[in-house]
């Protein structure tokens, strides 16, 4: 299934690549950092970074929308997306960012055009709760947290 997007490229993220899918079978397209030429963003061990992606969407209705980690960079490096995934909804214009956080032992920088995040377009089920007084038994019930096993 396709899914057409509107892009539009703002002032700092033109002459990035255009976010795409790296192979036939991958779900996320990849997102770089759009900054400035010499401009470094040095993400220290424990902190995080607010990278700006230099675009933003519009979505269709019932889509939205999931900014994920790139396994690579959790990997090589323990940098990952603090807030995975992060969710930019259908009515959301403006700038696309990516919240990094070092996990690693050693200081990462961020320069621009790396790829820093994945970008996963998921459709969105509409939701109506409703109220009641008892929910239906389970075998589960209310076996929260590590309740199935370790």
């Amino acid at each position: 299934m396709t899914v057409s997007v509107q892009l539009r490229w703002l002032p700092h993220g033109i002459g990035l690549p255009l976010p795409r899918q790296q192979s036939a079978g991958a779900a996320g397209l990849d997102l770089a950092a759009a900054l400035g030429p010499d401009e470094v963003i040095e993400i220290l061990p424990g902190d995080y970074a607010k990278i700006p992606t230099g675009l933003a969407l519009a979505l269709p209705e019932g889509y939205e929308a999931q900014v994920r980690p790139r396994s690579g960079l959790a990997a090589k490096h323990g940098v990952t997306v603090l807030n995975s995934p992060g969710t930019v909804d259908a009515d959301y214009r403006g700038e696309v960012m990516v919240l990094l956080i070092n996990h690693g032992k050693q200081s990462f920088p961020v320069r621009r055009g790396e790829r820093i995040a994945q970008m996963v377009i998921a459709p969105v089920s509409a939701v109506t709760l409703v109220e009641v007084h008892a929910l239906d038994e389970t075998t589960r019930g209310e076996g929260g947290h590590g309740s199935t096993g370790r």
